[in-house]
């Protein structure tokens, strides 16, 4: 159920995203939307915390704000995996990938109360 879970919270801020940000644009169906969310969800599993391993030294030379670098990145690999989304640079990537930061910890706050309350 949690996988159902992160897979709406990323199509929803991916979705977020596209609206807001200029130079990002998204598949107008919900279907097309759910795939991009789910190749965002697999790359961001598998492939991102291999690139963080690798860029340590560059994270904590920047004092964090590599990863935003990292999260336009795997944005950009998305788009370059799926034809429902196109990012028009690294710009829109960064800022992109900022929104969806954003929208995915609010989102998964609210998750994680209704969590924490039930394990009580």
């Amino acid at each position: 159920m949690k996988i159902i879970i992160r897979l709406v919270i990323n199509a929803i801020a991916l979705w977020v995203a596209a609206t807001i940000i200029p130079g990002i644009e998204l598949a107008n169906d919900w279907v097309s939307v759910g795939i991009v969310a789910l190749i965002f969800g697999v790359i961001n599993t598998l492939i991102k915390p291999i690139i963080k391993l690798f860029s340590l030294p560059f994270i904590l030379l920047t004092f964090g704000l590599f990863i935003l670098v990292i999260n336009a990145a795997m944005l950009g690999l998305t788009a370059y995996l799926s034809d429902a989304l196109t990012v028009d640079g690294f710009f829109p990537a960064v800022f992109g990938a900022i929104v969806i930061s954003i929208i995915s910890t609010i989102l998964e706050g609210f998750i994680r109360d209704d969590d924490d309350k039930r394990s009580k």
